[in-house]
């Protein structure tokens, strides 16, 4: 139940914020909100991220539906059940889906997060783009985690004690 409200959550305020988006600005129109480090920008992005694939919007849409369905059919397979892993499932689908109805709609993806400090450029992102990224550091920190740290890590096997093995008897 967990992860389906914050994939709610995620797919709500990133549907949200980029029809307002649509809705206050002119395509390319920037706007700074902290000068000489973030502006909102809206951009149309027709590829994944960095633009990669640019005009693959079929091939995207496809991919994008392939992962939602083995993500949800092989959780189980991949996921531990501990917050952590929910909370990583949850973004992960409202990422997707957010992105995914963009596609699906318009034909791109709306971007407006624009980040650079004097020549070095972030490219635009949004909403969705920053939950998958959240969701997938948030697995791979939780997997490494679980498997190296002393007080997650599973405890391990007790040694055989001379009593109960029957080979000293």
């Amino acid at each position: 139940m967990f992860p389906l409200l914050v994939a709610i959550v995620v797919t709500v305020l990133d549907q949200w914020t980029k029809h307002v988006v649509r809705a206050d600005f002119l395509l390319g129109e920037s706007r700074p909100v902290i000068d000489g480090f973030f502006n909102l920008t809206y951009v149309r992005n027709t590829g994944a991220a960095w633009g990669l694939f640019g005009g693959q919007n079929t091939t995207l849409m496809i991919l994008s539906i392939v992962m939602l369905l083995v993500m949800v059919i092989y959780r189980r397979s991949f996921l531990n059940d501990t917050w952590e892993h929910r909370l990583a499932l949850g973004l992960l689908i409202g990422g997707i889906l957010g992105n995914l109805l963009d596609r699906a709609r318009q034909g791109w993806v709306t971007d407006f997060f624009d980040f650079y400090v004097g020549t070095w450029h972030w490219p635009c992102f949004n909403i969705a783009d920053a939950a998958i990224c959240t969701g997938v550091g948030i697995y791979m920190i939780s997997a490494l985690w679980a498997t190296r740290h002393p007080l997650k890590a599973p405890p391990p096997e007790p040694a055989a004690s001379p009593e109960s093995d029957s080979r000293t008897a």
